[in-house]
């Protein structure tokens, strides 16, 4: 049995108008849209969405960023014995887990966004640009924690150096996360074609690489110049000096905290890079 309002029985219900919304039509204004959501639940809502998206691929990526630094660690184990060298050595190639993700795939991701038209449906989301630059940066740097401690502790055994500091890479991986990821997400946006995002991506990678891994004495000195515009390069000399047998940690935490400003000016770059591509 159904229950039927006596209003509608006895013919009196009748529909009450929508007085705001026929005044606005009356008056040719059109009614308001739907207040902006908010940065932090809009953050959350991206990151988690772009988590599940790439659910799929992680564990194929954890392993090639893993064993890529690995492997460039067992070369470089027959030509470095130890000290500073072997320090550099392992911090870099730890950082570089976080490169190949944050920086190298994340341009390719951007760049193919851009490229397929998929900025169109961000664009049309009551989310601010900054929360979807911060979550997809987020979510794919989150992918580099296991993959860099993996790294970090190999390297540590095998160049026989002291695990007892590793506890910065907590610091670490998410300041040189932040910095690479905002790098890799400009280069993505601001790339005219996708191949061109991927071209650029894969150079970042490698400077990483080079500038990263190798010792810095080593390094002719025009080129440490270029080393210290990397903002991955602060990150490495704070995880190299935590291998010290006393760390200087007003030093790690003056590296760390320039890595943590380059993040944010790299990350606004890439939120300005968002705005300007989605208005295209």
């Amino acid at each position: 049995m159904s229950i039927v309002p006596a209003e509608a029985v006895s013919g009196k219900s009748r529909t009450v108008p929508d007085t705001r919304a026929v005044t606005d039509r009356a008056d040719g204004v059109p009614a308001p849209l739907a207040t902006r959501a908010r940065l932090l639940p809009s953050l959350a809502a991206v990151y988690r969405a772009q988590l599940s998206r790439a659910r799929v691929a992680r564990i194929p990526l954890l392993f090639v960023a893993t064993f890529q630094s690995v492997g460039i660690m067992i070369l470089m184990r027959g030509v470095v014995d130890g000290g500073a060298e072997a320090r550099a050595v392992v911090a870099g190639s730890s950082v570089l887990v976080v490169a190949f993700v944050a920086l190298n795939l994340l341009a390719q991701y951007f760049g193919q966004l851009r490229a397929t038209g998929g900025l169109d449906h961000y664009a049309t989301l009551p989310v601010p640009p900054a929360a979807v630059v911060l979550g997809a940066a987020g979510a794919y740097a989150s992918f580099t924690v296991p993959g860099t401690a993996v790294t970090a502790v190999t390297g540590s055994l095998l160049f026989d150096l002291p695990l007892t500091n590793l506890w910065v890479l907590v610091a670490v991986i998410p300041l040189s996360g932040a910095a690479l990821a905002g790098l890799g997400a400009a280069l993505g946006l601001l790339a005219p074609r996708q191949e061109l995002a991927t071209l650029l991506g894969q150079l970042g990678m490698s400077a990483a690489l080079l500038l990263g891994v190798l010792p810095a004495d080593r390094l002719p000195e025009p080129i440490t110049y270029a080393r210290d515009l990397l903002p991955s390069t602060y990150g490495v000399e704070a995880l190299a000096r935590s291998f010290d047998r006393h760390p200087d940690w007003p030093t790690v935490a003056l590296d760390l905290a320039v890595c943590a400003a380059v993040g944010v000016v790299s990350l606004a770059v890439a939120t300005w890079a968002y705005r300007r591509a989605a208005v295209r």
